[in-house]
């Protein structure tokens, strides 16, 4: 009588712990590269919001002091809900605020956003917009406008 041993296996079926490993390895990089580089496209898409509501204002600013010869510190007489500035704009990352002036006679305004949430605060190249009467844009950081 003959004895039989096992069948041969014709190939593996799985994975090795070895190859596990080394796939987590990759994935582990290429997140800790992907994930800081999404959150930093997040926040300049966030950047865009904010300085689109600074012009907004600014040209319903002018378009006031058009009709009435002076600028207006109150969000109704702009067209926006609210009883005051500070006012939260877009998806509420930035608030802006307006700040009437008069320059030796001469009426004029600045506008600036600053965000209010966590995660624009780690934003801090371009953590403030300014935009005035004289069309005058300031940033944290020059570029932050571009």
């Amino acid at each position: 009588m003959a004895i039989r041993t096992s069948p041969r296996r014709r190939g593996s079926q799985g994975f090795t712990l070895i190859e596990l490993m080394i796939t987590l390895v990759i994935a582990t990089v290429l997140i800790t590269i992907a994930i800081p580089s999404y959150s930093n496209s997040v926040r300049k898409s966030r950047r865009t919001e904010a300085k689109t509501a600074l012009l907004d204002l600014a040209g319903r600013e002018e378009r006031f002091f058009n009709t009435n010869n002076v600028y207006s510190a109150l969000p109704t007489d702009l067209g926006y809900t609210g009883a005051g500035f500070p006012l939260n704009v877009g998806s509420n990352y930035y608030q802006v605020n307006v700040l009437l002036t008069n320059v030796g006679g001469t009426p004029g305004y600045t506008i600036t956003a600053v965000p209010i949430t966590a995660d624009q605060l780690k934003d801090v190249t371009c953590l403030q917009f300014q935009l005035t009467n004289t069309g005058a844009q300031t940033a944290t950081d020059p570029s932050c406008w571009q």
